[in-house]
């Protein structure tokens, strides 16, 4: 089941000059930023009601972000779903044919695990899902 619009991620080539903007700008104030070393990139959250804006920067010459940036620009990278129970989610989609980049929960920002759905099988939308830590 999806619990609601997580985040909804923008790619940029400047996070810092993006954050910025972000605070100066549209007077939102940074929660969290942190490099993912495994994914090569830097990212940065910025709460709006119940979702929030992730600003992501490509770190290093091959990096995830670098392909989208050339070929689309700064813009809306994908946007992220909650789910409970990441895994039987993937396998639910998986078993009604949804094309998944991942098979299986990997790290994520903020402690989460994170799965992403190729988007020629969401209508040229890059989904990811996101399931968030308990907080027991």
């Amino acid at each position: 089941m999806i619990k609601r619009v997580a985040h909804i991620a923008i790619a940029v080539r400047d996070l810092e000059a993006a954050s910025t903007f972000f605070e100066e700008k549209l007077g939102l104030k940074k929660h969290t930023g942190e490099v993912l070393e495994d994914e090569k990139v830097k990212i940065a959250f910025f709460p709006v009601g119940d979702t929030e804006v992730e600003l992501v920067e490509g770190i290093g010459p091959d990096n995830p972000v670098a392909k989208f940036l050339e070929k689309r620009g700064e813009g809306i990278h994908h946007i992220a779903l909650e789910v409970e129970n990441l895994q039987q989610h993937l396998d639910f989609l998986a078993s009604r044919g949804v094309p998944l980049l991942d098979r299986a929960p990997r790290d994520g920002g903020q402690g989460t695990k994170v799965a992403f759905l190729h988007p020629k099988g969401t209508h040229g939308v890059l989904i990811e899902l996101v399931e968030v830590p308990s907080s027991d």
